[in-house]
């Protein structure tokens, strides 16, 4: 199954547009609930380094057949940020985030979501270019 290029190219926008709602859940890196659940993973610069992977993913709209390894690269990182997400859900109550701050409640429930369509989505393009 063959997608045009155009779809493509819309799909690595919409990821780096997904990855700078962060923005939005963090409330411009001011809400200190996020980084309190995950300090780690979801610190402040932990959440800026998820905007620096949406303008990468943006970067290469355009050109993205022409980097089939870093699109590798991005698949690996979707799957580590996907597999961080079902363990911290393991480990960790969603209700406690959402009792303190609602936008950190909906960013813990759903970024894992995000990361594994794109984990599949990056997926496919890379092996897709690797067949041409």
């Amino acid at each position: 199954m063959e997608s045009s290029p155009s779809s493509i190219r819309k799909g690595f926008i919409l990821a780096g547009l997904m990855n700078m709602s962060v923005l939005l859940f963090s409330k411009l890196f001011t809400n200190p609930v996020i980084p309190k659940f995950d300090p780690v993973v979801m610190s402040n610069f932990g959440l800026l380094m998820i905007l620096i992977w949406g303008l990468a993913y943006i970067s290469v709209a355009n050109n993205y057949h022409r980097v089939k390894w870093l699109i590798a690269v991005f698949a690996i990182e979707k799957f580590i940020y996907g597999f961080t997400w079902i363990n911290w859900h393991l480990n960790n109550s969603i209700t406690e985030v959402f009792d303190k701050d609602l936008f950190a409640g909906m960013f813990y429930a759903v970024y894992g979501v995000n990361d594994w369509i794109f984990f599949l989505f990056f997926t496919y393009v890379f092996f897709n270019l690797l067949k041409n």
